[in-house]
């Protein structure tokens, strides 16, 4: 029963369904339960920081409920928005329910879109990647996948990177720096890909054209079906996935700095270049997003099989609470910033 215990991330989806078909103020169950439930549960649920053996691990990479578990996702995430844009559409909401609904659909296209998108992304399937982009959609976010994967992984913990925060930013900040600086990376590294390729900017090749194409036609036809009450609500609920998306970049590299060697150039990777977090109800709700360090030392590597180093920052809570915290710039000041080892500030 152990390998189901991933089936807790279709938690958040469900309190939104709730929301949607009771409306009233059970729109803002979603919100409460992400970041009031989840985080007190943090704190009664111990930490766990151990690693599966060899032969568990082998076991877990035999299973394909851990990759069906993703996959889910994609229906589930379409299924709720579609559900969304009917309601809103259809339904005469007050102006409470109708910004609750939008923050509820907003945060299960950040937790089941885009973060398991970015799970599917690092996969060498072209399927799982299809799957993986198209969770990336309704949140306007498909040039994350080129980013990332080229982008992201390569400048970690260096100020070239524009998903890592910087000491003392906040991260209201960091969602305007990430957001511009993520969009013209992944111009730049499309740019370059095409021509190491010997194909032209304009070709038929490149990937962001077309994920502007897509991302276009489905406002486009949200329009046509919904009308502008569906368009508004498909743009600010895709608005909250990213900057929830943008609020846990935040928080994944805070203040860390890769060194440079004697020839100039920055170290390589290590698992001390990301903050780790042990804590099981994030854990489980992310697919272990929160064992980000392991994630970054070999990006191959699948959720279920992410392990704790103990060189790796530890950040005092989970997720969850950190997102809430980073909401607080002199709280989360006060409490990450001596924890920032002092010749790793990024400044």
């Amino acid at each position: 029963m152990k390998d189901f215990k991933y089936l807790a991330a279709f938690s958040i989806p469900i309190c939104a369904f709730i929301g949607l078909y009771f409306q009233d103020y059970w729109v803002w169950l979603t919100p409460v339960f992400a970041f009031v439930c989840i985080p007190v549960l943090e704190l009664i649920f111990p930490i766990d920081n151990k690693n599966l053996s060899e032969d568990a691990v082998d076991n877990r990479l035999k299973k394909h409920i851990f990759d069906w578990l993703l996959y889910l996702n994609l229906p589930i995430v379409f299924s709720l928005l579609i559900y969304g844009f009917i309601i809103v559409s259809s339904a005469t909401l007050e102006t409470y329910e109708y910004v609750g609904l939008i923050v509820s659909v907003g945060i299960v296209l950040g937790v089941n879109g885009i973060n398991v998108a970015h799970e599917l992304g690092h996969r060498q399937t072209t399927n799982e990647r299809f799957i993986g982009k198209a969770l990336l959609l309704p949140s306007f976010y498909m040039h994350f996948y080129i980013e990332h994967n080229h982008g992201h992984h390569l400048h970690a913990a260096t100020p070239e990177d524009p998903a890592t925060a910087r000491y003392n930013q906040t991260v209201y900040s960091f969602w305007l720096t990430s957001t511009v600086r993520q969009y013209f990376s992944a111009w730049r590294i499309q740019k370059r890909l095409l021509e190491n390729n010997n194909q032209s900017f304009l070709s038929f090749k490149n990937d962001i054209f077309w994920y502007h194409i897509l991302q276009l036609g489905y406002l486009a036809v949200v329009f046509a079906l919904f009308s502008s009450t569906g368009l508004i609500f498909a743009i600010a609920s895709g608005v909250v996935g990213f900057i929830l998306l943008e609020t846990v970049n935040y928080i994944e590299h805070y203040g860390l700095l890769r060194l440079k060697t004697k020839s100039g150039r920055y170290e390589r990777v290590r698992e001390m270049h990301s903050w780790n977090s042990n804590h099981v109800i994030g854990r489980i709700v992310l697919y272990e997003l929160t064992r980000h360090s392991d994630h970054h030392y070999k990006s191959s590597k699948k959720y279920q099989i992410l392990d704790c180093h103990d060189e790796s920052p530890q950040m005092p809570f989970g997720y969850p609470t950190s997102m809430v915290l980073a909401m607080f710039p002199p709280l989360w000041f006060k409490i990450m910033n001596k924890r920032v080892p002092r010749e790793m500030v990024l400044s």
